[in-house]
């Protein structure tokens, strides 16, 4: 898939990218999240348009990866992915996941 492919590439950049940042951690968050919340608008809009649309395992990924925040803000925003049930499910599980992560890393940054 197309889609796919252009989304893992677009992450790999964003990556690589976030890692030339003195605060590399503040560069990735906030460049995913901005990709997630692209992406997620551009799947309601390919839903409306009954076009290709993103797979959930790719928005699912990029929630995991850290976008899951954008993800938050763009399914209230668009309205999309915000009732349907094993999606929900695994994509919260992600946001707790994501949450203990961070939690964890600020806790060894302090110590």
């Amino acid at each position: 898939m197309r889609i796919n492919l252009f989304c893992a590439v677009l992450l790999a950049l964003l990556l690589a990218v976030s890692l030339f940042y003195f605060q590399s951690l503040v560069a990735w968050l906030l460049s995913v999240n901005t990709l997630t919340w692209l992406v997620y608008g551009l799947d309601k809009h390919a839903a409306r348009k009954s076009w290709q649309r993103v797979p959930e395992k790719t928005l699912l990924l990029l929630g995991l990866v850290g976008g899951w925040a954008g993800a938050l803000v763009a399914q209230e925003l668009f309205r999309h992915k915000t009732q349907k049930q094993p999606f929900r499910t695994l994509f919260m599980l992600s946001v707790i996941l994501n949450v203990a992560v961070l939690v964890s890393v600020g806790y060894w940054r302090a110590s």
